[in-house]
């Protein structure tokens, strides 16, 4: 498995950070990071996330120091110069309705190629940011690959664009970075629910702490 995800993706990484991301997330949204010590500098490893905003993954990815690959609709990779500028920055094309074995099997793919990939552990965003019905997903994908999973909170995400709100709003951000946690070493149910159930109490604790 390579140490890190492709020079390519590195490059683009840094150009779209120091130039847009980063600006935005310092001193727009006055962006805060804690715990950036428990990111992984090598190897591939799986960020755990709450979510409630689409500017989440972007969020992770510039607070890690790292880019993250995330599942993205398909349809983006039918524009021929976007494709080639998501698949650098680590996205991986979902399509909507398909199985979640198809997905995993993305996902297996990126962290085989060195990459941190990315998961929302609710599935899908919440309201308040906050986890009540983690999904196993994460927890099976690390036990397939035997990477860490990273918990990575994000608090405030939600009141970025509101419903109804057209552009960005200056709301502060915090992400929080937890100690890595070690793979489930098997697949069954029960070890994936523990991991996965571990992994909810961590990201909510830590939400819960605020500002």
């Amino acid at each position: 498995m390579p140490a890190r995800e492709p020079w390519s993706a590195q490059v683009l990484y840094y150009l779209f950070k120091w130039t847009f991301l980063g600006p935005g997330f310092w001193w727009y949204l006055r962006g805060r990071v804690e715990g950036f010590e428990y990111v992984p500098r090598r190897g591939a490893f799986l960020v755990v996330c709450n979510h409630a905003s689409d500017f989440d993954p972007p969020l992770v990815s510039c607070a890690l120091g790292r880019p993250v690959a995330y599942m993205a609709k398909a349809e983006l990779f039918q524009v021929p110069v976007l494709a080639t500028l998501i698949r650098w920055y680590g996205a991986f094309p979902v399509r909507r309705g398909t199985s979640d074995r198809q997905a995993i099997q993305a996902a297996l793919t990126a962290l085989s190629q060195g990459w941190a990939t990315g998961i929302f552990l609710p599935g899908t965003r919440t309201p308040d940011g906050r986890v009540t019905e983690p999904k196993l997903g994460a927890a099976l994908i690390a036990a397939k690959a035997q990477v860490p999973l990273l918990p990575v909170m994000l608090w405030g995400t939600q009141h970025i664009r509101p419903s109804g709100c057209r552009w960005p709003r200056p709301a502060p951000v915090t992400v929080r970075i937890a100690p890595p946690i070690a793979p489930p070493p098997d697949t069954h149910r029960a070890t994936l629910e523990a991991i996965t159930w571990d992994c909810c109490r961590v990201l909510n604790q830590l939400h819960d702490r605020g500002r």
